[in-house]
């Protein structure tokens, strides 16, 4: 297939665009260009400013795809833009769990459905990152519902090759006894391994499904676990206190994310517990 990837120069974006070379397909990279990526000359490239329409129309008029994976559209602007100017089959969506609101324990594709929200057409500053998700997925819903689109929900992705640091700021500030101010200390968390985020993406491609799609590693975890975790393999003791630095997961519910649309269509993901300890042990000798 031909498959044009806006973004996927980093972080679980790698991971897959690195699964659909595997699998044979034609790949073209849609980016600023500011970045440098690790494909050399396995992919296309195509260089346009996301947020700019005109750029979009001009960077891709007369190109056809089998499908778009929109890695970088935050907005209903984001979204527009790409149905109105590009000529595609399918196109897949990297949504968010924040568009639920708010995520429960088992929280189920159904819960938000972009139809029963007024679509305003905005950018990427007018809201919160939750809203502008929803808002993208209300412009799919109520604009383009005639098209063939996917809109996949991911918690908190992480890994090795995560960025955000988020879940290394609890292993460094334990071991380090680092004052931490941590809201939500006991409840129980779900998230997704980066490598298995980037190959459920890929694996959509092929895919017979439409509309909205939850990914996420099976079980939760609650970050006073991860923190007993880390204290018991160094020998540090976590400070924790409420006029510590505030903690990357405050204000989160607890929560756990429903997979069973993903399973039903083949694919299944790993237990959270089988492999998050093995990631804070990368962690532990990382800050070591």
């Amino acid at each position: 297939m031909k498959i044009l990837v806006m973004g996927g120069t980093r972080f679980f974006g790698i991971h897959m665009v690195n699964e659909l070379l595997s699998k044979g397909h034609e790949i073209t990279i849609a980016t600023r260009g500011k970045a440098a990526d690790e494909y050399g000359d396995k992919v296309k490239r195509i260089f346009m400013e996301r947020t700019d329409e005109t750029s979009i129309k001009n960077a891709f008029s007369g190109s056809r795809y089998d499908v778009v994976i929109d890695k970088i559209a935050y907005c209903s602007n984001d979204i527009k833009y790409v149905m109105d100017n590009i000529d595609f089959d399918k196109y897949i969506h990297m949504s968010s769990t924040s568009v639920y609101d708010p995520k429960h324990i088992n929280t189920m594709e159904s819960e938000f459905n972009g139809i029963s929200k007024k679509l305003v057409w905005c950018d990427r500053k007018a809201f919160s990152y939750q809203e502008i998700k929803r808002q993208a997925e209300c412009a799919l819903s109520q604009e383009y519902s005639d098209r063939n689109w996917i809109a996949v929900r991911y918690p908190f992705v992480i890994g090795k090759d995560d960025y955000t640091k988020r879940l290394l700021y609890y292993v460094e500030h334990t071991m380090k006894s680092v004052p931490m101010n941590i809201d939500n200390l006991d409840y129980q968390m779900g998230y997704i391994r980066s490598d298995e985020a980037g190959k459920f993406m890929a694996f959509l491609v092929d895919a017979d499904v439409k509309g909205a799609i939850n990914g996420s590693s099976e079980g939760t975890i609650s970050l006073r676990e991860i923190i007993e975790y880390v204290e018991k393999k160094t020998g540090a003791k976590a400070v924790i206190d409420k006029t510590g630095e505030n903690a990357p997961y405050n204000g989160e519910p607890e929560y756990s994310i429903n997979t069973e649309k993903a399973g039903t269509l083949g694919f299944q993901f790993s237990v959270l517990r089988d492999w998050i300890y093995e990631l804070l042990d990368y962690y532990i000798q990382a800050v070591n």
